[in-house]
Formats: C-alpha cells, sequence, structure tokens
C-alpha cells in the first residue's frame, strides 16, 4: 500500500507519462532527477515506480533505467511491416482468437494478488477522464492478463497485435467509437471477465473475454462505417474492405 506522499508522486509520474516528456527510447529521468524534480526521498520515486511498473505502465532494466510501456518484443520490426498490409478489424478478428483463449489460461494460473491487480487497471479504466488515459488503462487491463496466462507464445502473438494496434489512426478511431454509455458497459464486461478469472472458471473466462471483443469490435465496424460515409475517410474507407 502506497503512503501519501508516494500516491502524489505516482500521480505526478503518470502525468508526466502522458506529456510525452521522455527520451525518444521511452526511458524516463533517473530516480535521483525524478527525486529532485518533484521534491521528495528517492524512497517514494521508488515506490511509486514500482506501483506502476506492477500495473504494466513501465518496466525497468538492470543498470539503463526505466522505461515507458512494456519492453521492445522481437516481433516489433515485423509488427511495423504488417501494420500497412492488414486493417484494425482484421486485428480484431485476431484479437477475438486469442484473448479468449488467454482469458482463459489466466483462469487456471493467476494468482490472487494479480487478480487485485486487474482489478485495480479495470477501475482506474472506468475512471479515466479522458480518451487517452482511457487507451491506457485499457491496454494494461488485457496486456496482464495475456502475460499473466504464462503462455510464451501466445504472448507474443499478442504483443504482435498490441503493437499494430499503437498506430495512431487507428487509436483516433478506438476512441471516436467509445462514449459515456459505451464505457460503462465496457467496465461491467471487464469486471465478468475478472471475476470468471478469480473464481478459476476457465470456459466463464473464455465467453466474457469473447462478449467484451464482440461488443468492440461491432462500436469500431461502426465507427469505421460512419467515417467512410460521412467523411470520405479514404484511410478507414480501406479497412472496410475484405
Amino acid at each position: 500500500m502506497l503512503n501519501k506522499t508516494s500516491m502524489q508522486v505516482r500521480s505526478q509520474l503518470l502525468a508526466l507519462i502522458k506529456s510525452g516528456e521522455w527520451r525518444a527510447d521511452g526511458q524516463l529521468p533517473t530516480e535521483r532527477a525524478l527525486s529532485e524534480r518533484f521534491d521528495v526521498g528517492r524512497r517514494h520515486v521508488r515506490q511509486a515506480l514500482d506501483a506502476l511498473e506492477a500495473e504494466g505502465l513501465v518496466w525497468r532494466r538492470q543498470g539503463k533505467g526505466t522505461f515507458i510501456g512494456q519492453p521492445a518484443d522481437p516481433m516489433g520490426d515485423l509488427a511495423a511491416k504488417i501494420t500497412g498490409e492488414t486493417n484494425a478489424l482484421e486485428v480484431m478478428e485476431a484479437r477475438l482468437c486469442i484473448e479468449p483463449e488467454l482469458a482463459a489460461l489466466c483462469a487456471v494460473r493467476m494468482l490472487s494478488d494479480e487478480v487485485a491487480r486487474l482489478r485495480h487497471l479495470a477501475q482506474r479504466q472506468f475512471e479515466a477522464t479522458d480518451a487517452q488515459a482511457t487507451e491506457l488503462w485499457d491496454g494494461a487491463l488485457h496486456r496482464l492478463i495475456a502475460q499473466c496466462a504464462r503462455n510464451r507464445p501466445l504472448l507474443t502473438a499478442y504483443a504482435l497485435l498490441d503493437k499494430i494496434r499503437s498506430n495512431p489512426d487507428w487509436v483516433t478511431i478506438r476512441a471516436r467509437a467509445r462514449d459515456g454509455a459505451s464505457l460503462e458497459v465496457t467496465h461491467s464486461e471487464h469486471l465478468a471477465i475478472i471475476d470468471a478469472i478469480g473464481l478459476g472458471h476457465a470456459d466463464a473466462a473464455r465467453q466474457a473475454m469473447r462478449d467484451h471483443l464482440e461488443t468492440r469490435f461491432k462500436a469500431l465496424a461502426g465507427e469505421i462505417d460512419r467515417a467512410v460515409k460521412t467523411e470520405g475517410n479514404t484511410f478507414f474507407a480501406a479497412e472496410t474492405e475484405t
């Protein structure tokens, strides 16, 4: 449990992450620099970074420092190539093939403290006040499920899709496919997934994840169709082709 000062530092670090104020390789300033910047002891900085690392928002490399997001996956170069050859709906189809199985594996492999972390991430996503924060917490939740399935080939496949999904145009269209009502639905669906995982019910977790992704698939397809018809958006027009 973070104390008040460490919680404040954590909030300041989140603001720093959102601002984009970091090196090109995603590295944050050193603990000493952050300590001086926030005028707190390094212990508070370390505790705040520990919390963000547990949430999957930062990672550390021994002797190198702290970095935004997750370590680069060897599939990154392949993802960059595939991004120009696929579309958002194809990626959703791939997610429907992979993520329900990841959720099912989590139901039999996830630890109790990891389930608690999932609930924390779901609440953060629900309480997010802007599209960027919503995307941040949503990604962290799905990424933690992928990691805790403890299956390296499936995690690599998920990482490939996650990398492709980071395309800025796709992030924008996903944000436009969300509204207040859909965010409430998403939160309810996330809780259903987490509840099934927490109870160790693999079949229920699989179905809950499938239901959630199908909801988002329909919303995304609807927003792409609207963008094509009302805006003549040729980028997304290409995405509706099969």
